[in-house]
């Protein structure tokens, strides 16, 4: 009996389709991006999070979590080039929000 409840559940998760999965994974890495405890991080990233992420690789969306793991002060300093990147982190997502910063602030002022 016990066994048959677990089979099933194991049956029903098997279905989740691989589009279900993305959409899962979208929502967690725009939470992340809107709530870092950071103000200044939370509105960059949370904006680049809308923007790019629905049409991210999911090797691009790899790249973006690990950068998400990172302090803030220290992404928030590599965003606006305020310190180097360091080259373990350098990568084509790093660059555009280099320039999404860079157009968003230059819209803001």
């Amino acid at each position: 009996m016990l066994y048959e409840k677990g089979r099933r559940a194991i049956d029903e998760v098997n279905t989740v389709s691989k589009d279900e999965i993305r959409e899962a994974r979208l929502r967690k890495l725009s939470f992340r991006a809107w709530r870092r405890g950071f103000k200044e991080a939370d509105i960059v990233l949370g904006h680049f999070a809308d923007d790019y992420l629905p049409t991210m690789s999911d090797a691009d969306l790899d790249i973006f979590e690990v950068l998400l793991e990172v302090p803030d002060q220290d992404l928030y300093g590599w965003i606006i080039e305020r310190d180097p990147t360091p080259p373990e982190f350098q990568s084509e997502i790093m660059k555009q929000l280099n320039v999404f910063y860079k157009i968003a602030h230059t819209k803001l002022s």
